[in-house]
């Protein structure tokens, strides 16, 4: 680490003038995550009997959870480099070839340590990629864990409550803000905010290209968006101080919704429209109802002929959303819409909410009803083009440009 005003590379101290430091940049395809971890697994071993190996690292990217990098510690550079060239070399990564779409390596000299060499302990830590088994979220980080990635988007999801009585007040402000500039920097941008509110409840969906922290935090610093934040300031049932910047990493680390599935949608939808449903599950029960309805969903999305186009659960606690893309307005086809298939499925599903006594999940008018209790009031949707790398000076929306969303509501 260096400080742009000390540019003069210091010598290295005793102990690290010949060691090296390898960096292993890899995209992961989308669900190959498995497959790339038991490659790894493999090929680690194999590596740390190669002469001259000291120790590697695994990291995922907190922002964009297809993002892995591979650090490598050497005693020095010829080793590696011996190894590197060798046919040994080629074989043992072979596995990585077939679950990983783009790398890049780089390669430097250890010139400085803190701590030390002799009181640095490295302690391995456990690698977790599926959303089920992600840890709880830390108190005060927004982001503790990655985010759900498909396609090359992340997707990601705020809730939070207000008074009640300031429902129509805060959607109207949250329905009439100017949008942010979509590009984040040259890999990020913002693709789709997706806003509804049941009830007192709010929830703001995203969609982005590229890394979500960065997204994230681009968006809470843009005026526009800071104005509507201290706007709805007032109406919150939690209260949130700007100013300090431990309650506002707190707020944001209670209203995460992360996403836990995600169905469909990898290519051009065609004519969709976009809602979104409030599941009232039981008490713990969250993660099983939505992996029942991932698994509906699932058989859904492959058939081009299905009302269902994606779907996305929004998992916290005991709060479950689920947004969909339909080929057909919601209430046309309301068994489809809301997830549910006739059979033991839909037995299973009614266990894990919490219904009144009287619900009805056999019948249409029993369905539709199910699904109107649901159904979440769009407030805006707005819609940015994907980042088009083969034409930078092609995009109408870089930075600098104006804003970009398309937005619309009902």
């Amino acid at each position: 680490m260096t400080t742009l005003t000390d540019r003069q590379t210091p010598p290295p101290t005793a102990g690290t003038e010949s060691r090296l430091r390898v960096v292993l940049l890899l995209d992961v395809h989308d669900g190959q995550e498995q497959r790339f971890l038991a490659a790894y697994e493999q090929i680690r071993h194999q590596v740390a009997n190669v002469p001259g190996h000291i120790s590697d690292q695994l990291c995922q990217s907190l922002g964009n959870a297809s993002q892995w990098l591979i650090t490598s510690e050497w005693e020095a550079a010829e080793p590696f480099l011996s190894w590197v060239e060798s046919a040994a070399h080629r074989t043992v990564v072979e596995p990585l070839h077939q679950c990983v779409s783009d790398t890049r390596s780089l390669r430097f000299v250890i010139a400085r340590e803190t701590p030390e060499p002799a009181a640095n302990h490295l302690v391995p830590l456990k690698v977790k990629v599926t959303a089920t088994d992600r840890p709880r979220a830390a108190a005060t980080d927004p982001l503790p864990t990655p985010p759900l990635s498909s396609g090359g988007v992340v997707r990601h999801a705020l809730t939070f409550t207000v008074k009640p009585g300031s429902e129509r007040a805060v959607a109207d402000i949250l329905a009439g803000y100017r949008s942010p500039q979509a590009q984040v920097d040259h890999t990020t941008r913002l693709l789709r905010t997706s806003l509804f509110m049941r009830g007192n409840r709010v929830v703001r969906a995203v969609e982005v290209q590229g890394d979500l922290g960065n997204a994230l935090r681009h968006v809470a610093m843009q005026p526009e968006v800071r104005a509507v934040e201290e706007a709805v300031n007032p109406h919150l049932e939690e209260a949130r101080d700007f100013a300090d910047p431990t309650s506002t990493r707190a707020f944001f680390a209670r209203a995460a919704l992360p996403a836990v599935h995600h169905l469909g949608g990898e290519g051009a939808l065609g004519e969709v429209t976009r809602s979104a449903f409030l599941y009232p599950v039981r008490p713990g029960h969250g993660a099983a109802a939505a992996q029942l309805l991932a698994e509906h969903d699932k058989t859904a999305v492959g058939d081009a002929e299905h009302p269902l186009a994606a779907s996305t659960m929004f998992l916290s606690e005991g709060v479950l959303v689920r947004l969909v893309d339909l080929r057909v307005p919601y209430r046309q086809a309301p068994a489809q819409a809301a997830g549910l298939l006739p059979g033991s499925p839909l037995t299973a599903l009614s266990r894990y909410l919490d219904l009144p006594a009287d619900a009805d999940l056999e019948s249409a008018a029993g369905i539709t009803r199910f699904l109107t209790d649901c159904a979440m009031d769009l407030i805006t949707d707005r819609k940015s083009p994907a980042i088009d790398r083969t034409s930078p000076s092609a995009d109408p929306h870089a930075l600098g440009a104006a804003p970009s969303f398309a937005a619309t509501g009902e």
